[in-house]
């Protein structure tokens, strides 16, 4: 991954928050990190109080991770793959934000759960290995 513009599945920070040495690593190889908003909105989320909100928000801009903003392409890309996907694979409508962000920017996506992301045949995927 080194050298490389990577989009960072939320799935990533969780095994980062466990300690996870190999989700450390993945993350320190890239050039530039990238999340989509959708994954920014989750890790907010999750957050249980203020302290939490604002430790993710320093990690984040610590790491110099970019939040990638929705488009109408994005949208638009993620119901296609609701549509195709969805009833077939079980693909949610946050997987498919972000799996659109990552392709309409042309970025590889690393994530571990790669079975979520599978069917998206355009979609250069990354799986991680805890």
């Amino acid at each position: 991954m080194a050298g490389v513009s990577v989009i960072f599945d939320t799935d990533i920070f969780i095994w980062l928050e466990r300690g996870n040495a190999k989700a450390a690593v993945v993350v320190e190889q890239a050039t530039e990190r990238f999340i989509s908003l959708q994954t920014y909105l989750e890790l907010l989320q999750c957050a249980q109080d203020r302290t939490q909100h604002d430790c993710t928000k320093q990690f984040l801009k610590d790491f110099a991770f970019r939040v990638l903003p929705l488009s109408e392409n994005i949208g638009h890309r993620a119901a296609v793959y609701v549509e195709e996907y969805a009833l077939s694979h079980g693909l949610r409508a946050g997987d498919a934000l972000i799996a659109a962000t990552a392709t309409e920017n042309n970025m590889i996506l690393c994530t571990s759960n790669a079975k979520h992301f599978k069917p998206v045949k355009d979609l250069k995927l990354k799986a991680f290995r805890p």
